[in-house]
């Protein structure tokens, strides 16, 4: 198992995380189970936004004795009231079910304490004053969360949060169909059975955020991996062919700023497939020239993707890495200082380049990266 650095949490998390949602359908011994497993295979990072009572006192159960080995995002605002889930920005609520939370998980501190599920502007506002907010930061000063996180499906949402200096990380849902959709405060939209036939590549602000949060150095963590498995099916995807788990996981860990993709689990073979990335050739993980080739949509075309496909390099530059420092010292009206330096470390640098445009030959979307080379020299070496 890969760990990485969640951003300013400074926090190291296993690539592959748990998704903790599908445990509500099985009884205790499944449980542990799907838990025991996953860390048997190095996963350390759990979420659990369930409010539903049961499946909190077992995820306790399961992990009794070994805390210390999980890296826990437990949400504040996911309530059960009159025997259903409930969010609320109510803080007595919250307090409730917060306390109920740390109790059934036997714990006395929840590593990520998430601001749960805001999608919509006037949510924002709420979730980050007034009282509600009070009783995070009360959590944050008496330790019992140790960094704030914020949940959310709206990229315009992402990036406030992103942008707001004191939430340390995102769980964000991020899947190539997902990426194709412009901000809404509907998640439904994200599972309407078709979409709109005009849209292809990464939608511009989807592409920002991802940017945004690297250069603010707040860490991802990826829900809805899979679009809730649609991306599996030929006939449901919106790109007209199936895609697998592995491919799914690649896709959002070449986004920057991921750290941990937290994917659902049902069964052990479940946790086999997604864990089987970590071994995965590169063939099997390439997700690229699939969804260049795929019959419906055009996917990115022209836009870098990070995917590592124009490898090798004949003078062995990191042309992925180059053209994620262009884009990010691009945002700026002047090249950040920590993005140059992070440029500079690079074993070769894009004045390197020989023009030879092998790269340009092997890349899926049409990229013209010579010319790319040339310009990211220019800006990080004039």
């Amino acid at each position: 198992m890969q760990y990485r650095r969640l951003g300013k949490t400074n926090l190291m998390v296993s690539e592959i995380g748990f998704g903790a949602e599908w445990l509500e359908r099985h009884p205790y011994e499944d449980c542990k189970a799907l838990i025991d497993h996953a860390e048997t295979l190095g996963i350390n990072i759990l979420d659990c936004w369930m409010a539903e009572p049961n499946v909190r006192t077992y995820i306790g159960q399961a992990i009794a004795g070994r805390r210390e080995k999980w890296l826990i995002q437990g949400h504040i605002g996911s309530t059960w009231q009159n025997g259903q889930y409930v969010r609320t920005r109510e803080a007595g609520k919250c307090r409730e079910a917060f306390e109920d939370l740390l109790t059934r998980l036997q714990t006395d501190y929840i590593d990520l304490g998430m601001i749960h599920f805001v999608d919509q502007e006037s949510d924002w506002q709420e979730a980050t004053s007034g009282p509600y907010f009070d009783y995070v930061t009360e959590l944050k000063e008496s330790g019992k969360i140790r960094h704030i996180g914020l949940s959310t499906h709206n990229p315009a949402i992402a990036k406030k949060a992103a942008e707001s200096g004191f939430i340390e990380m995102i769980l964000f849902s991020i899947n190539p169909a997902f990426d194709m959709l412009p901000p809404t405060e509907q998640i439904d939209h994200y599972f309407a059975e078709e979409y709109q036939e005009e849209l292809g590549g990464i939608d511009p602000s989807r592409a920002e955020l991802y940017k945004l949060c690297e250069q603010n150095d707040v860490g991802l963590t990826v829900m809805k991996p899979y679009a809730g498995g649609r991306l599996f099916n030929a006939q449901r995807s919106p790109f007209g062919i199936a895609l697998t788990p592995v491919q799914c996981i690649h896709y959002c860990l070449t986004r920057p700023a991921v750290a941990a993709v937290m994917a659902g689990y049902d069964t052990i073979q479940h946790i086999e497939e997604a864990a089987a990335y970590e071994t995965a050739s590169d063939e099997e993980k390439d997700y690229a020239s699939v969804l260049a080739a795929a019959p419906q949509h055009t996917f990115g075309q022209g836009e870098c993707t990070y995917c590592g496909h124009c490898k090798p390099c004949p003078v062995d530059i990191d042309i992925a890495m180059v053209n994620k420092y262009y884009d990010l010292a691009m945002m700026q009206p002047g090249v950040p200082a920590t993005v140059k330096a992070h440029y500079q470390a690079l074993t070769h640098s894009a004045q390197e380049c020989i023009g030879c445009r092998s790269c340009e030959s092997r890349c899926p979307f049409g990229v013209k990266i010579a010319e790319r080379m040339q310009m990211a020299a220019q800006l990080f070496e004039s």
